[in-house]
Parts: C-alpha cells; sequence; structure tokens
C-alpha cells in the first residue's frame, strides 16, 4: 500500500467518524438538529473531493459502523439513506471527468461533469432515499395530523376560546399532509447542497481540489428533464394517499433544485449592476420572510435549463 492510498483512508476514517459524531449530535439537540445532520456530509464530501472515491467510501463505511455501534443499525440505516451515500455520490461525479474531444472540444483539455446533472442527481437521491425512509417508518398522513393535532392543543391553551371547527381541522390536515414532504424535501435538498457548496470551497482553498473552481451563477442549472419530473410530480400530488404524498416530495426536491437554479440565473443577470447588491439582498429576504417570491425564482429556474461543461487543460488537473 503506498503513502497516497494509505493517506485516503486513514482520511476516510477520520471523516466517517466526523460524520457519525455529528448524526448522533443532531440526534441528541433537537433545536439545531437539522443543521447537524446537514453538516455531516460535510466530512463525507471533502473527503471525496479531496482525496477520491476510497476515502468517500471507507468515510461511508465507517460513519455507518460507528452509528450503529453507538446508536442503533435503524439509525444507521437511516442516515446513510438521506445525508452519507448522497454525500459520497456528490463527490464521486464533482470527480467525473473525460477527455474534452470526446465532447467536440479542445484537444489537450478535460471536460467535467456538468454542475447541473450534479444538482439533478442530488434531487433525485434526496427523493429516493426519503420514500425509503417513509416506508421504514411507516409514515402516512397520521403523522402530519398528529402534528397538527399537537399544535391546536398548544394554541388552546395559550387562548381557551379558541375553538376551531371540525370542518376547517380536516382542510389544514389535508393541506398538511402534502406540505410537509414538499417542505422536508426542498430544505433537505438546500441544506445538502449548501453543504457541497462549503466542501469544494474549503478543498480547493486547501489546493487538493481535482475539479477546478466554477463559476456558480452561470453554470448552476437544472438539466431539461428534470422538468418532466417536476411535472410528474404535479400530478401524483392530486391522486392523493401515498402517491400524492410521493408527489408532493417529488415537488419540493426538484422544485428546490430549480429555485437554486433561479437565484444563480439572477446573480447572473445581475452581474456588473450598480445596483446589484441591495436587489439580491432585497430578494433573499423576501424569500425568507413571505415565501411567495420564491415562486419567481422557481419559475425563472424553470425557464433556464441547461447544461454547462466547465473545461480545464489536462496538464492543471
Amino acid at each position: 500500500m503506498n503513502i497516497w492510498n494509505r493517506t485516503s483512508l486513514i482520511t476516510g476514517a477520520l471523516a466517517g467518524i466526523t460524520a457519525a459524531v455529528l448524526s448522533m449530535g443532531a440526534n441528541t439537540q433537537s433545536s439545531f438538529a437539522i443543521v447537524l445532520y446537514a453538516a455531516s456530509a460535510l466530512p463525507i464530501l471533502i473527503a471525496g473531493l479531496g482525496w477520491g472515491n476510497a476515502a468517500a467510501i471507507v468515510a461511508i463505511v465507517v460513519a455507518g459502523a460507528t452509528a450503529a455501534t453507538l446508536v442503533s443499525s435503524y439509525f444507521a440505516l437511516l442516515i446513510l439513506l438521506v445525508t452519507l451515500v448522497p454525500a459520497g455520490w456528490l463527490s464521486h461525479l464533482a470527480n467525473l471527468a473525460r477527455p474534452a474531444p470526446e465532447l467536440g472540444g479542445p484537444d489537450g483539455a478535460l471536460a467535467w461533469y456538468p454542475l447541473s446533472d450534479i444538482l439533478g442527481h442530488l434531487a433525485g437521491l434526496v427523493t429516493v432515499g426519503m420514500i425509503i425512509v417513509g416506508y421504514i417508518v411507516g409514515y402516512d398522513s397520521s403523522v402530519s395530523d398528529q402534528m397538527i393535532d399537537m399544535v391546536i392543543e398548544a394554541v388552546k391553551a395559550q387562548e381557551p376560546l379558541y375553538n376551531p371547527d371540525a370542518a376547517a381541522i380536516a382542510q389544514i390536515k389535508s393541506m398538511f399532509t402534502l406540505a410537509l414532504p414538499l417542505v422536508q424535501g426542498a430544505i433537505w435538498v438546500l441544506m445538502l447542497f449548501a453543504a457541497y457548496y462549503l466542501a469544494t470551497r474549503t478543498v480547493q482553498m486547501s489546493g487538493g481540489s481535482l475539479r477546478p473552481r466554477e463559476d456558480i451563477p452561470s453554470s448552476l442549472r437544472m438539466p431539461r428533464n428534470a422538468i418532466f419530473m417536476f411535472l410528474a410530480g404535479l400530478v401524483l400530488a392530486f391522486l392523493g394517499g401515498a402517491p400524492a404524498a410521493i408527489g408532493a416530495l417529488i415537488c419540493g426536491t426538484f422544485g428546490a433544485g430549480f429555485l437554486l437554479s433561479g437565484f444563480a440565473s439572477f446573480h447572473f443577470r445581475t452581474r456588473g449592476k450598480s445596483w446589484r447588491l441591495p436587489v439580491l439582498w432585497i430578494a433573499y429576504l423576501s424569500v425568507l420572510v413571505f415565501t411567495i417570491p420564491a415562486v419567481f425564482f422557481l419559475l425563472s429556474g424553470l425557464t433556464d435549463t441547461r447544461r454547462t461543461i466547465a473545461v480545464t487543460p489536462t496538464g492543471k488537473n
């Protein structure tokens, strides 16, 4: 075993232990749970982006084994499905490259796997992972119904005169049954992409990145075929029952991808404008506070789908 392979395996093992510790921390700190769960993807991504597939695989195996030993095999399976495996796969895709002439590019150059396809894979991975987790935990409408009942009881405790009628409660529960998987899927795609972005910047700053730094405002778009997945999710959402929940999840995961690409497009189109900074701040704050303006960026992402391929001279990699 040469030094590079040994270094990769040791790095992967340390990354796996770190990922497991972060996941277990999320299990105990409910207020920061989602942040810690997403942060557990960072060590896997950094190991894979900087040291290759071997380090990522070792990190995933070690993290899963550590979680299974210290918590439970059930917990280990859940974090593998929704965090660790997606992170490892993203790092693998990011390191893929082929000779540019095979794609009609210049001689003596490498063409890297498109960032748009990486984002599409992320949306698909989160969708599949959450469907499997939902099946394992037995997710159905009763889960969201219980959450609504808890909220209503809490409001009644504060306002004894509050007494909504049964029809209104039933309507709220029906809407929340679809809203819950939609929001969960969207948030998880956004969080994992944020982890991917931080990991790429960290590895690039250390000088160990295989993939070149990309101009995200011009290259971050969703692939065209993702539109059909989003439309399929919309159709399923009207069918009711489990298909509707899956459809809402698909709308959330792929919709988050289009939302990200819409923001990237907005950054690109406002580049060089004197009023750019305050407008960007207003745009982000309006989405965070009112949510509805996010529809504008979602539609912008849906109308601007393309694949931009980064090309670098072979000698630089």
